[in-house]
C-alpha cells in the first residue's frame, strides 16, 4: 500500500512551514514588530516605500511589497505569519511530545504489570482529565506568568491521560501474544520483555496518534491566543494574529483570514500525514 499524494503534499506543507520558521531571520522581510502607522490593515500586494528588513537594521530599500498585506498596527503578515509558526510549531510539536514520553510510558506500564500499579495510573489518569484544563491554564498563567516554556509543560501535562489510554490499551492486547509468551519460555524478565517486545511495538501507534495531538496543539494555542491566555504580544502567534484581525474584520478580513488559512492548512496536514500512517501500517499488518 502507498502513501498516497495526499500525504507526500500534507509532508511537502509541514517541511516549509516548519523550513520558513527555522529561517525566519535570513528572510528579506521587515521586522515583525516593526509598527507602520501610514500602512493600517493595507491589502495584500501593497508596495510600501521605504522599509526597512532584516537582517540589515539600517539597510532602506525604495520598495517593498507587502504580500499579503498589514495587520491592525501596520506590521507586515508575511513576517507575523513565518515568526508565528516558530510559536505554533514548538507547541504543536514539543507539548504532545511531553505527553508521548510520560504518558506512553505509564499506560505501558500499567497494561503490562496490571493490578494495583493499572489501577494507580488509571485514577490519576482519570483526575487529570476530570481538572478543567482552563483553570489550569488560568493558574499557570496568573502565578508562572504567560510564556512559552510554561505554556507548552501546561498543554504537556494535559495530553498525558490521552497518551497514556492509547499505550495501555495497546499494551493489554500486546502482552498475551505469542511473540511475548515466547520471550518469557526464554527466561526473559519483565523489564526486558517490555523494553525489547512491548514498548517497540507500542510506539509507532502512539507516535501516529501524536500527529493527531500536534493538530489539536496547534488549533488549541490558537484558541488560547484568541482569549488572551496565549504568548503575550509583541511576539507573533498565529492565534494571536487571529485575535488581533477580530475587530478590524468587516474593513480588513485578511487580517485574520490569512492566518487563520495558514493555520488550516498546517492541522488539516497533520491530520492528512496522521491518517495515512494510520493506515499503511494497518494495512501492513493485514497483509502479513
Amino acid at each position: 500500500m502507498r502513501l498516497g499524494v495526499a500525504f507526500w503534499i500534507s509532508l511537502c506543507w509541514i517541511a516549509i512551514v516548519v523550513a520558513s520558521a527555522a529561517s525566519a531571520r535570513w528572510w528579506a522581510i521587515p521586522e515583525p514588530d516593526r509598527m507602520d502607522w501610514n500602512h493600517i490593515c493595507a491589502a495584500p500586494g501593497t508596495i510600501i516605500n521605504e522599509v526597512v528588513l532584516q537582517p540589515g537594521k539600517e539597510m532602506e530599500i525604495s520598495k517593498y511589497i507587502s504580500l499579503l498585506g498589514t495587520d491592525t498596527k501596520g506590521r507586515d503578515i508575511v513576517s507575523r505569519i513565518i515568526y508565528g509558526a516558530r510559536i505554533s510549531i514548538s507547541i504543536g510539536l514539543l507539548a504532545p511530545l511531553i505527553g508521548l514520553l510520560i504518558g506512553g510510558l505509564l499506560g505501558c506500564l500499567a497494561g503490562f504489570y496490571r493490578g494495583a500499579m493499572e489501577s494507580s495510573i488509571v485514577v490519576a489518569m482519570d483526575i487529570i482529565l476530570a481538572f478543567p484544563g482552563l483553570i489550569l491554564l488560568l493558574a499557570v498563567t496568573f502565578y508562572l506568568g504567560s510564556n512559552l516554556q510554561n505554556l507548552i509543560l501546561s498543554l504537556g501535562f494535559l495530553t498525558i491521560p490521552v497518551f497514556c489510554r492509547v499505550a495501555r490499551a495497546k499494551t493489554l492486547a500486546l502482552r498475551s501474544l505469542e511473540f511475548v509468551q515466547a520471550a518469557r519460555l526464554t527466561g526473559a524478565g519483565n523489564v526486558t520483555i517490555l523494553y525489547r517486545e512491548i514498548i517497540p511495538n507500542v510506539i509507532i501507534p502512539v507516535a501516529i496518534y501524536g500527529l493527531v495531538v500536534v493538530a489539536f496543539m496547534i488549533m488549541a494555542e490558537g484558541a488560547l491566543s484568541f482569549l488572551g491566555l496565549g504568548i503575550p504580544a509583541p511576539t507573533p502567534s498565529w492565534g494571536g494574529m487571529i485575535a488581533d484581525g477580530r475587530e478590524v474584520l468587516d474593513e480588513a478580513p485578511h487580517v485574520s483570514l490569512i492566518p487563520s488559512a495558514i493555520m488550516f492548512l498546517t492541522v488539516f496536514s497533520f491530520n492528512l500525514i496522521g491518517d495515512s500512517l494510520r493506515n499503511y501500517f494497518e494495512h501492513g499488518k493485514s497483509q502479513i
